[in-house]
């Protein structure tokens, strides 16, 4: 049996993290994933992949709307041409994330899968044992399947399966409203399918400020069909075609389709683990529960990432991860905190999301100001065409930041201003007191800030002081 002072199980954006973090600080480390392949789920069948589709649609979407100019196009995409150009994009990153780089830091890598013996061992398949002083479970999440009738009958699509399509649906329906789905969706609809996204709940991008949703849902039902509210009662195929049954209240439907793609959330890959023999609680849906210090039930066992039920980004698997090294290889208690933390939904146009939504932050902290700008009072965005879209800074009474939130062409990039004020502590103002080069799309936090002098110096006593001032200078 090897010992290690640290073992990783599973070699996503987390557990990669600690990896790379603990080897490098002298730490005896070894990281386990079932995939020769490390990267997880971000780099093979989320993030990564989704976005080389999402390019190519909006690329294919601007090429069909340019007639206004004089030139005309026509035709049906490529699906092998295009899934080819997302497998470069994989093969490109994953020279950063080979089993040589970590092999080099001096980590032992085993491939394939492993379940805890103990609180101390783990077993790889095929019988060798590992102990490990410290243990990091890092092994994220799948497609959540609901048990919808008809499944096993008419099949289904997730982000694992979507990019093997060899051709183009002609007919989409996606079941669940969230984040993946939507973006998926938006894509498809743009590469020329006609898509029907399916939401249970009220509204879609259900943890989005309510502005923010709404302007969202406008625009993107410009493109695709969205239906709220709707329950799936079951699927079913007859003579080749594909029919997804639903209702909303008493009212039932039924949608044709070629494929169904399920976008119902994710669940946590923790079934083939044998947790309870290492005494490490989960919630009923298999998350591991931890404490804020990443620690779950059995203090020298961490868990990072999805897996954990925290938030279902990279970026913050990566956060936790940097934590952990900290406190698996030091002892140390230090904590994660979740209260400002930012996200993008890649739609066109992006949303950025930003701490406290509006209602979060009057039920929070009571009366709050609201700083807005529409984009289609930023010049760059009027001269781009791409106006559609705004910027909403959420404050206390006294000016700091609590919330932001944004819709619009690229606002992904320019509101990480608004991450960096929030770490620093700065108020509204002083986003005001910065120079922003004209034209800039982030002349749109410019324009919001601005507000916050303009109630301050133009209205209630200011006005009068000056103006007294102003007569007795003269």
């Amino acid at each position: 049996m090897k010992n290690y002072d640290l073992i990783i199980v599973g070699g996503g954006a987390g557990g990669l993290t600690v990896a790379a973090g603990a080897a490098s600080l002298g730490a005896k480390t070894a990281l386990i994933d079932k995939r020769e392949d490390l990267g997880g789920d971000c780099l093979h069948y989320g993030c990564v992949p989704s976005k080389a589709l999402i390019e190519v649609a909006n690329e294919v979407y601007q090429a069909r709307n340019v007639s206004a100019y004089g030139v005309h196009t026509s035709g049906v995409v490529d699906m092998k041409a295009i899934n080819e150009r997302i497998k470069q994009s994989i093969s490109h990153i994953q020279e950063h994330d080979s089993i040589d780089r970590f092999r080099d830091l001096g980590i032992d890598v085993f491939i394939g899968g492993a379940s805890f013996q103990n609180e101390h061992e783990v077993e790889l398949v095929g019988g060798d044992r590992l102990y490990g002083k410290r243990i990091v479970v890092s092994t994220g999440s799948r497609p959540n399947v609901p048990p919808i009738q008809g499944l096993d009958q008419t099949g289904y699509i997730t982000n694992e399966t979507v990019f093997d399509l060899d051709e183009l649906p002609k007919k989409l329906v996606f079941i669940g409203g969230g984040p993946i789905g939507l973006e998926l969706a938006q894509a498809f609809a743009r590469l020329g399918s006609e898509v029907t996204v399916l939401e249970a709940g009220p509204a879609i991008l259900g943890k989005e400020d309510q502005d923010v949703r709404k302007k969202a849902q406008e625009i993107l039902e410009r493109e695709m069909k969205i239906i709220t509210h709707a329950k799936v009662e079951k699927t079913s195929r007859d003579e080749g075609q594909n029919y997804v049954h639903y209702s909303v209240g008493n009212n039932s439907h039924v949608v044709e389709t070629d494929q169904i793609f399920l976008a119902t959330g994710r669940t946590p890959n923790t079934d083939t683990l044998q947790l309870e023999q290492a005494g490490v609680s989960m919630d009923k849906r298999g998350f591991i529960k931890v404490d804020d210090t990443m620690r779950t039930s059995v203090s020298h066992i961490f868990a990072v990432g999805d897996v954990n039920g925290s938030y279902p980004f990279t970026h913050i698997a990566g956060h936790e991860g940097k934590t952990v090294v900290q406190n698996a290889v030091f002892g140390l208690r230090r904590s994660v905190s979740y209260e400002n933390i930012p996200w993008n939904t890649y739609l066109s146009p992006e949303v950025f999301h930003l701490g406290l939504t509006q209602e979060e932050a009057q039920n929070e902290h009571g009366d709050v100001m609201i700083y807005q700008t529409n984009l289609d009072e930023v010049d760059r965005y009027v001269a781009d065409h791409a106006s559609e879209g705004f910027l909403k800074i959420i404050t206390t009474t006294k000016g700091h930041i609590v919330g932001a939130h944004a819709i619009g062409k690229g606002v992904g990039d320019w509101m990480q201003v608004l991450i960096l004020a929030v770490n620093k502590g700065m108020k509204v103002g002083d986003l005001s007191t910065m120079i922003y080069p004209y034209p800039n799309h982030t002349a749109a936090i410019e324009q919001a800030s601005n507000q916050y002098w303009r109630n301050k110096l133009f209205s209630g006593v200011v006005p009068k002081l000056t103006k007294t001032f102003i007569r007795w200078f003269r």
